[in-house]
């Protein structure tokens, strides 16, 4: 990815604690943190998959879905580190907007929004997001505060999933015009659909870009692999947030464990000492 970059990845992606402050405004911006985000799942399923940890079915959280498509042969590395690129880029040209978590299902969240948000996913059974302009957000969080329903802003200065994004759809569209979709070879779960992926809709261009646009179906998702009581569940990726996620599901039994890869900032531990621990 470097020589098509103007920036280095590799500064972002393993800076040392000096360098961190400064710079982690860099990495709020989309065109660098998508691809590092992508390189740090990639990288961590490999490593996984060298001790042995092989899994039967895969998710991803939007962008992370591209991760899971890629190890199930849909599209090449190369592709998938200029799709995230891309991606990020596009979404550096669309007008600042934002992003509000609700406790809440996301048929109720539905009824509260204005025709100028959207529910850009439902991550739990009773926790969605809205997304848009941050008028609107700020709207919407002031009326949900006096009903006591207490939300939390997310840290990004976009509007993912939402109405905002249509002036990219075409030009995100194009870009699988010029590569090579192939069927999974390893099943995994549509966001688009809270259900297995179908070949058809993994070699679809068109899949991908509702997939940019549409609501994150996590909640289901995560339904559709609990399905199977003797599966264990493992985030492949920096943080906890999808394992938490996964334990908010109230249909997971205790003995459906869900773990994180790496830990989180906050935590006091080496990296190695945390993944070997799992």
């Amino acid at each position: 990815l470097q020589p098509k970059l103007d920036w280095d990845i590799k500064r972002l992606l393993l800076a040392v604690p000096a360098d961190r402050s400064a710079l982690a405004a860099e990495l709020e911006r989309p065109s660098r943190s998508l691809p590092c985000l992508f390189i740090t799942q990639y990288a961590m399923a490999k490593l996984c998959e060298s001790w042995g940890l092989v899994p039967d079915a895969m998710i991803g959280h939007s962008m992370g879905e591209y991760t899971a498509a890629h190890l199930a042969g849909v599209f090449s590395l190369a592709d998938g580190l200029a799709l995230v690129s891309l991606r990020g880029q596009l979404f550096e040209k669309v007008a600042p907007g934002g992003m509000l978590s609700v406790p809440l299902p996301a048929q109720e969240l539905a009824k509260r929004i204005t025709p100028d948000l959207s529910i850009a996913a439902e991550n739990a059974p009773e926790l969605s997001v809205a997304s848009g302009p941050v008028a609107a957000l700020d709207a919407l969080e002031k009326a949900l505060a006096a009903d006591d329903i207490d939300c939390r802003r997310i840290h990004i200065n976009i509007a993912a999933h939402s109405s905002m994004l249509e002036p990219i759809l075409a030009e995100f569209g194009a870009f699988f015009r010029g590569i090579k979709l192939s069927a999974p070879n390893k099943p995994f779960v549509s966001n688009v659909t809270g259900t297995w992926i179908r070949p058809e809709e993994a070699m679809s261009g068109e899949y991908w870009v509702r997939h940019l646009r549409n609501m994150v179906r996590f909640a289901d998702g995560v339904a559709a692999l609990l399905e199977d009581e003797g599966r264990l569940f493992l985030e492949v990726g920096p943080g906890r947030t999808l394992t938490t996620l996964a334990g908010l599901h109230g249909a997971r039994k205790p003995e459906q464990v869900a773990i994180s890869s790496m830990r989180h900032p906050d935590e006091a531990v080496s990296d190695v000492a945390h993944a070997v621990g799992m």
